[in-house]
Formats: structure tokens, sequence, C-alpha cells
């Protein structure tokens, strides 16, 4: 997937060169070229390609978390852990 998008910057970057150096062209429409050639359509492509990773990664964090809670939940333990419970508060000592 990386390689065709290296490839279209690399012929939209000559197609820039070209534009800038013409005798009929100049910096803005270079400008121009570089924009709506390449960056707007690749940002779009690589969006659109990269969708099948973004939604396997957000499955994966989600049974992720969905293991972390089913095992938080089986400790019957306020704070999550298997160790044995502690005070809640603290004992109070007298001043001597």
């Amino acid at each position: 997937m990386y390689l065709v998008a290296i490839a279209w910057m690399y012929v939209v970057v000559m197609m820039t060169a070209a534009e800038a150096t013409s005798s009929n062209g100049t910096l803005l429409g270079a400008f121009f070229t570089f924009l709506f050639y390449g960056l707007l359509p690749l940002s779009v492509v690589l969006y659109v390609m990269g969708s099948p990773s973004r939604k396997r990664s957000r499955r994966a964090a989600d049974a992720q978390a969905a293991t972390l809670e089913s095992a938080s939940e089986s400790t019957n333990q306020p704070d999550g852990s298997d160790h044995a419970p502690g005070d809640a508060v603290a004992a109070e000592r007298k001043e001597p």
C-alpha cells in the first residue's frame, strides 16, 4: 500500500516541478497541483485503505478491555487484585 503512495507522490512532485519551471507556470499553480493532485487524494485513499487495520485494532482493544474487566470481576476484591484486603482506614494513634 505504501509503495503505491510513494510512487504517486513521486509523480505528483514531478508534475509540480514541471509546473513551477514551465514558462507559463507559477509557483502558486505548482502549490495547488501538489495539494489537489497529491496530498488531498492520497490522504483520502490512505484513510480508506487503513480502515480495516483501525477496525482490527479497535476490536483487539475492546477484547483486551473485556478480558481485563472479567478478570477484575472474578477476584471479589475492591481493588481487583488477588491480595488479602488490608484495613481501609489506618488505625488512629494516641499521643503519649
